[in-house]
C-alpha cells in the first residue's frame, strides 16, 4: 500500500495511521468521518486499531475489516 505509518493515541485508543499518496490510491473508499467518497488518486489516510479486536486475533492477526480509509482532514478533525 505504501506510505508512511505512525502510531497515534486518542481518548478512544491507540491507532496506526498510514498516509497514502494519490499515486498509490487506485480505488474509491467511503470516509467514515464525512460519509463521502474518497476518489481514486486522492491522498488520504488508512487507520486501524493498534491492538486487533478479539475477532481479528482469533482469525489470525490484524483483520482487514478493521482498516478504515479517511480523508486526511476528517481524521485530523476527529481528534
Amino acid at each position: 500500500m505504501g506510505g508512511h505509518q505512525k502510531r497515534e493515541s486518542h481518548p478512544d485508543g491507540d491507532w496506526m495511521v498510514r498516509q497514502v499518496s494519490g499515486s498509490a490510491s487506485t480505488k474509491a473508499y467511503r470516509c467514515p468521518g464525512c460519509d463521502q467518497q474518497i476518489l481514486p488518486a486522492t491522498p488520504h489516510v488508512v487507520v486501524w486499531p493498534e491492538n486487533p479486536s478479539l475477532l481479528a486475533a482469533i482469525g489470525g492477526g490484524q483483520s482487514l475489516d478493521e482498516r478504515r480509509h479517511w480523508h486526511t482532514a476528517c481524521w485530523q478533525r476527529r481528534r
